[in-house]
């Protein structure tokens, strides 16, 4: 399990460069242009519509095409008869060209504002989503038929959450090293130097699992003969996971909106040095790593559905801290009523804290509701769909964070007098609020449209396959007495008795 982990580790990797360096690198500042050496590839500035940059259309475009390949690749890999196995071919052959692609996104090849870069960009960038498409829906289909126990699920669910946030951490190396190579290599260079590096180490931790696992030794599943249309269509009839992915959209985009205006946040609405966001980024990411064995204990004696709303309250209550920043103000910026007294870190360090453990609980817990329903839907319909399933979460998620960055650049201006010929973006206090006061509502919508799935009926249905019994009063072994405090000791030790 902790070698499937490592695959994690690479795509988050290369996934967490273009999300943390794609607009950087391209939409570079003044300050990047003037003092850094930067360079202007494209058409700076809303110079789509008024609203919308070329880089921002392009961007838009390889996102309709991703929407497209999500289901299409999954129902390639359920419906694979390939002898070893449905899902680590398609990972082997798609690791490396995943790894190129990403570097070769940032070597536009016109040193100065060119069509050929646009043409360039949207080749590459397209080329990069169907490659991580490639790799990522199969992987993800694994943890459902690698998890052929619930605290299977849970640990694959941990292990794959810890490898996510080490990934994402290295993709944001570059802020200490390609600083120290700028001065001998030039500004785009030294992010080069930084992505080889790191493409390099994603490709071989991406290899290692279609290397050193053999598929066919951990699952015996019969390939899906639906094709992807109908097998579309079949996993949206299944009512749990329509449910699921109502709430899921909401929580991408509450957390996208929050982790995108995180510099924002630090540096208008406490007004201090942007620097604070890598430290507080990384302690909440420390804390909730620290949370993570416990996550697994609360899931046996309280369910999942539970501590996922949980999770949802938890990030709110954060939000509504962040909010009120702009608010009440700190000692370095007074806010919108001018009574703040309060140094701007205290409220950084108390947001980190307050988000670290909901954080803990919704990156490990919504991974193993999906392929807990995917066996469900399995075991029901007889049909094997574990890829499609995923795909759908996969395609909630990235429409939730393109809603949210839609979302963010619209209202964090509110306020301020845009100049549409920059890159720069000036985001107000009052615009920040409104960000903070809109991500609490997408998370308490997501915690109540949760509130509608029923775990109890997924997890009879999968104690029923596994024991060939119905459930009787949650006393079932397999059931592990989701919710039942009073029988959580004896169900740990049937299912004990069942793993020897």
């Amino acid at each position: 399990m902790w070698i499937f982990a490592v695959g994690q580790l690479g795509w988050s990797t290369l996934s967490g460069i273009i999300s943390a360096w794609f607009v950087t690198f391209y939409l570079p500042t003044e300050q990047d242009i003037m003092q850094g050496g930067a360079t202007q590839y494209i058409v700076p500035g809303l110079v789509i519509g008024g609203f919308l940059t070329v880089l921002g259309l392009v961007t838009a475009l390889s996102r309709v095409f991703d929407a497209v390949t999500d289901p299409w690749i999954a129902s390639l890999s359920d419906r694979s008869k390939n002898k070893r196995g449905r899902r680590i071919p398609f990972m082997q052959y798609a690791a490396i060209p995943l790894a190129i692609v990403t570097v070769l996104l940032f070597c536009a090849p016109v040193q100065k504002i060119s069509g050929w870069n646009v043409a360039w960009i949207s080749v590459f960038i397209v080329l990069f989503y169907l490659f991580m498409t490639m790799y990522c829906t199969p992987y993800n289909a694994l943890i459902s038929e690698f998890g052929k126990t619930q605290d299977d699920r849970m640990f694959i669910s941990t292990a794959i959450s810890l490898t996510y946030f080490a990934g994402t951490l290295l993709a944001y190396t570059p802020f200490v090293f390609a600083g120290m190579l700028r001065e001998s290599l030039g500004f785009g260079w030294s992010y080069r130097v930084c992505f080889i590096v790191l493409a390099v180490i994603a490709a071989v931790c991406m290899l290692l699992p279609t290397f050193l696992l053999n598929e066919k030794d951990f699952v015996d599943s019969t390939p899906s003969n639906a094709n992807m249309f109908k097998s579309l269509a079949s996993t949206f009839k299944n009512k749990d996971f329509r449910t699921f992915v109502g709430s899921d959209i909401m929580y991408w985009v509450g957390l996208t909106l929050f982790q995108t205006g995180l510099p924002f946040f630090v540096k208008v609405s406490m007004n201090i040095s942007e620097s604070f966001t890598m430290y507080f980024l990384g302690g909440m990411t420390v804390l909730s790593a620290a949370f993570y064995p416990v996550v697994s204990k609360l899931v046996k004696k309280y369910g999942k559905k539970k501590l996922t709303v949980a999770g949802f309250l938890g990030l709110a209550i954060a939000y509504v801290i962040a909010t009120l920043i702009g608010v009440v103000g700190t000692a370095e910026n007074p806010g919108l009523f001018g009574i703040g007294s309060i140094p701007g870190v205290v409220f950084g360090v108390l947001i980190c804290v307050i988000a670290a453990f909901p954080m803990a609980l919704l990156g490990i817990i919504p991974q193993s509701i999906v392929a807990d329903v995917a066996e469900a839907d399995g075991i029901t319909t007889g049909e094997n769909r574990e890829g499609m399933f995923f795909a759908a979460r996969t395609f909630a998620m990235k429409f939730g964070q393109s809603l949210a960055m839609l979302l963010f650049t619209s209202l964090a201006i509110i306020g301020t007098a845009q100049n549409t010929n920059s890159n720069d973006i000036s985001a107000s206090t009052l615009g920040m609020t409104v960000v903070g006061i809109v991500a609490v509502v997408f998370c308490v919508l997501g915690a109540v449209i949760l509130l509608f799935y029923n775990e109890k009926k997924v997890m009879k249905t999968i104690a029923k396959d596994e024991d060939g019994t119905a459930l009787t009063d949650g006393k079932n072994t397999g059931d592990k007495s989701y919710g039942e405090n009073a029988n959580a000791e004896s169900s740990d030790e049937s299912s004990d008795e069942k793993a020897q």
